[in-house]
């Protein structure tokens, strides 16, 4: 095997500009948000907190933002599919920049454990998204070679990625008119982890005919065509792996390591020594302690993959001995994508009440599957350093931050409250007043039953809660409230006459699927909408909503963070007393927030007594109601309602001249009869992985349209 030493430890960024594009102009409360925000930055602020309401455009702010400090930036999101709503909205800001979206690659993932109680060791095993890694690889490569990237992750950045110096080390840039001997090339695409094949020819894979190399590129949905003449590069092509169209000519490009963890091939024979003999000195461990088994057990497994190592330079659970090629110190953080943007990069924290709790939990549960594998001889003890992040090795990766949320929580307004004191900023940069000029919904709270009608109003009183008081008995003199249920169909009835649209959460997924089945009985169009129902169906119901062909969607804690339904007039939470997460002050605030995109919007809360958390909730919406109204009545702004365009798919943000590319799928759709079995093979995997990916990033066309073609052809389910 070549030998590529490290030639490139410092990559040098390709200094490009990022360029906002945008119909409208800052309103609101948005260009004090921006100047605020901008300031803090310049000023130094390594934290900083946006307050923003629903509908108040804080992706925008984002945007601006970015514009003005014009750094790299991550944009942490606590889920894939608000990952992926980020990304459409960043890549259309920024058409002629590099927005990338890194999350978890796998359509399924089971790690490998081993449960004592029942002698049972769990083989790794996971079905990997060929596009979304394509799209992980394109995160890294722009991170490493231009300035104007913005990366759209969920908290899979703050698991272990290859290091980034030999990552950017490996890779090789080409250029039209080099000498460059084509057996070089072949052996430095071995090196970057590119298989050679001459009949397959999917991601990172390439194949040589007489003087023309194809590398299916990992970081593109296309194929690099190099065609030398002698041991000169004569011309380059990108071109669609399956047809063989032309969509570029480039001069120069640079091809990056098929896989994100991927070492030089001196290194590897550098750190098999220090494998054995930490090998050694476990094993031994192991007999003193009269457990032979494990002893056993752990050189040959250990052997198996050292042997891997040394022939072929890679071994299933290669990322398990990830401290030896970093040279790490025991205990030593891994590198992460946070590694790949360099020291002077810019993080938003999008809905930093739910993503900063989730980067805190991932390290223990880690932690105790890999403690397991070690003391029965599974794994090194080298492997409990292939880890994510602790939450404190991430926080001290970060350069600046401003978190972002409707409601953030006291850890981030602490840290804020910090940079405030020493910097002369305000402790929260609060975006309130909405463009559109909607207040917040107006909130009624009602009683359970009929019965609890009576505590419940002297609950109100007792709280000083007037207006809800005045709006209840109002209420109650315009209709009997027979219970939470007889009442909600009353107002589901009203509302829908008006052609608007309702929410309704619940505690339970039973409960949601019983009152959607009583409702569609009282003739309502409705459907319940829970975590068992399937990504596919669950995004075609949301629009189905928009669209009108659904009138009401029930649901738990689905319906809070990162929903855009505008025809949404009406939120109605049923047993609103049952404090806990599902009901605190900052689900409340979240779920009112639904109702926020509407003019008539509105929130009923069916309780028999008021909590704490309703009292909280209830009081900042009034406060903001109170905001909005009095700016409104200054500025002279009629509120109204801005109804984003229901989409069919999601622009991913290619030029137009490879939009032959960005249609691949109806290639394989058009060709699938032509192809051989193992081709069709090939084409059905991609197409469901297409299709899944589709339906995460809100393409429901698309992915309705590949879901029909598998059904014909007897490939699906």
């Amino acid at each position: 095997m070549h030998i590529l030493a490290r030639t490139n430890p410092k990559p040098v960024l390709l200094k490009m500009q990022f360029q906002l594009q945008s119909q409208y102009a800052p309103a609101g409360d948005q260009p004090e948000a921006i100047r605020l925000l901008t300031e803090g930055l310049n000023k130094g602020a390594e934290h900083q907190t946006l307050l923003g309401v629903t509908g108040s455009g804080k992706t925008f702010t984002m945007a601006n933002i970015i514009q003005n400090i014009q750094k790299p930036t991550l944009v942490l999101a606590h889920n894939k599919t608000l990952a992926a709503q980020l990304f459409a909205e960043f890549k259309e800001f920024f058409p002629h920049n590099a927005v990338n979206y890194f999350i978890s690659y796998y359509d399924y993932y089971q790690p490998e454990a081993y449960v004592p109680s029942r002698d049972l060791f769990i083989e790794k095993e996971t079905d990997i998204n060929e596009d979304i890694e394509r799209y992980r690889n394109a995160s890294t490569q722009s991170a490493l070679s231009r300035s104007d990237v913005i990366i759209v992750a969920s908290v899979s950045c703050i698991y272990g990625l290859g290091d980034p110096e030999d990552y950017s080390a490996l890779a090789r840039t080409l250029h039209v008119g080099e000498t460059y001997p084509r057996d070089k090339l072949v052996s430095h695409l071995i090196d970057m982890q590119y298989h050679r094949s001459e009949f397959d020819f999917y991601t990172g894979l390439f194949r040589v005919r007489g003087d023309v190399i194809d590398i299916n590129l990992v970081a593109e949905d296309l194929a690099l065509r190099i065609e030398f003449f002698g041991d000169t590069i004569e011309s380059m092509k990108l071109i669609n792996s399956i047809s063989g169209e032309v969509v570029d000519r480039p001069a120069t490009y640079k091809v990056f390591p098929a896989r994100q963890y991927v070492e030089p091939y001196d290194r590897i024979k550098e750190i098999l020594p220090q494998i054995r003999a930490d090998l050694e000195i476990e094993r031994e461990a192991f007999m003193k302690q009269g457990k032979i088994l494990e002893a056993t057990r752990l050189q040959q497994r250990v052997s198996y993959d050292l042997e891997m190592l040394q022939e072929v330079g890679f071994c299933t659970g290669i990322e398990n001995y990830s401290r030896y090629f970093d040279s790490r110190a025991i205990g030593s953080p891994p590198s992460t994508l946070l590694d790949y943007l360099g020291e002077d990069w810019l993080m938003f924290v999008d809905e930093s009440h739910m993503s900063l709790p989730q980067v805190r939990g991932m390290y223990f549960g880690d932690r105790v599957r890999k403690e397991t594998l070690v003391e029965y001889g599974f794994r090194l003890r080298a492997a409990m350093d292939n880890r994510p992040l602790t939450f404190e090795e991430f926080t001290r990766k970060l350069d600046k931050v401003v978190y972002v949320s409707a409601t953030p929580a006291p850890y981030e307004l602490q840290l804020s409250g910090i940079e405030a004191d020493k910097l002369g900023l305000p402790k929260v940069v609060e975006q309130i007043i909405r463009p559109t000029g909607l207040l917040d919904p107006q909130i009624t709270v009602k009683p359970s039953t009929i019965q609890t009608l009576g505590q419940l109003k002297d609950a109100l009183k007792a709280r000083e809660l007037t207006g809800e008081l005045e709006r209840l008995e109002q209420l109650e003199k315009d209709n009997a409230i027979y219970n939470q249920v007889d009442d909600l169909l009353l107002q589901i009835k009203a509302t829908v006459a008006k052609g608007q649209r309702v929410l309704v959460t619940t505690l339970t997924k039973r409960m949601a699927e019983d009152l959607s089945e009583h409702l569609q009985n009282a003739h309502v169009r409705v459907q319940y909408l829970h975590s068992d129902i399937e990504t596919i169906e669950r995004m075609e119901i949301l629009r189905n909503l928009r669209l009108g062909v659904v009138d009401v969607v029930i649901g738990i804690n689905l319906l809070r963070e990162g929903l855009d339904l505008p025809e949404v007039s009406l939120v109605a939470i049923l047993d609103a007393d049952k404090e806990g997460f599902l009901r605190s002050e900052v689900s409340f605030i979240q779920t009112i927030g639904r109702a926020a995109r509407h003019p008539d919007g509105r929130v009923i809360m069916y309780s028999d007594r008021v909590t704490d958390s309703m009292v909280k909730a209830i009081s900042e919406t009034n406060r903001r109601r109170t905001i909005q109204h009095e700016h409104n009545v200054k500025a002279g702004i009629v509120p109204w309602a801005a109804y984003s365009k229901i989409k069919d798919n999601l622009e991913r943000g290619v030029k137009d001249e490879d939009k032959e590319a960005r249609q691949l799928w109806e290639k394989k759709i058009e060709l699938y009869p032509t192809l051989s079995a193992k081709e069709k093979k090939m084409a059905v995997s991609s197409l469901k992985v297409e299709m899944e990916m589709s339906a995460d990033t809100l393409e429901f066309e698309k992915a309705a349209k590949i879901r029909d073609f598998l059904k014909g052809v007897g490939k699906l389910d």
